[in-house]
Formats: C-alpha cells, structure tokens, sequence
C-alpha cells in the first residue's frame, strides 16, 4: 500500500491550495480515506475525511473553508483548502483505513492510533 502526498507550498494567509494523494495497493471503495495534520510540537489531529458513498467529516477548525473529495478512476483523494490560516501551518499527511468511517477517522478518541496506512506528508506553510 502506497499514499503519495503532493501539492503543499507555501502560500499567504487568505490563499488557497489543492493536496492530492495518490493511493496504491488499494480500492478506494473499500476504505475510509482522510487528511490529517500536524504543527511542530503537536499532535496529529483529524482533518477531513471521505467514504466511498459521499459521506464526509471535517474538524470543526476547517468547516466552509476545505473540502475532501475522491476520484475513482484516478484512485487519488483530494483536499481543496481555501481561505488559509496561518494556523493551518503544518505537515498534511493522507490516511487509509478500512474499518473507521469518516466521523471516526476524523473525530474519534483514537485518533492517529488507529489509522492502518499513512502517507509520507506534504508540508504546508502559510504566512501573514
């Protein structure tokens, strides 16, 4: 199984990017598909994520502004951000997991515990 991340850079506080996850080794069909992140000297926290049938979960700290999305053909998973932070700073990293569903991946006390397969991350900056 192989999650490759791409797209971060650095951008200005108000600016938008788009990170993409290449996946390998497995049907997006069968998995939950998410986004995490973590800033120096924190934890990795849930971002976002997707299930096969459309259903999404975000954390409270990115509703209306990032939005998760697959493409079956392709086997790539998508994070659109929008209106950046500059506490969006961070190492985004793509997840895979069979058993959770969006809400847990994305909200539940195991958090990055619990997540089968992790991609190498993509770093994000964003400035004032």
């Amino acid at each position: 199984v192989r999650l490759v991340e791409s797209g971060g850079d650095s951008v200005q506080s108000g600016g938008s990017l788009r990170l993409s996850c290449a996946v390998s080794g497995i049907t997006l069909s069968s998995y939950c598909m998410g986004w995490f992140r973590q800033a120096p000297g924190k934890e990795r926290e849930g971002v976002a994520a997707i299930t096969s049938n459309g259903a999404t979960s975000y954390a409270d700290f990115v509703k209306g502004r990032f939005t998760i999305s697959l493409d079956f053909a392709e086997n790539m998973v998508y994070l659109e951000m929008n209106s950046l932070k500059l506490e969006d700073t961070a190492m985004y990293y793509c997840a895979a997991d069979v058993i959770l569903t969006a809400n847990q991946m994305v909200h539940g006390s195991g958090g990055a515990a619990e997540i089968g397969y992790w991609g190498q991350g993509t770093q994000v900056t964003v400035s004032s």
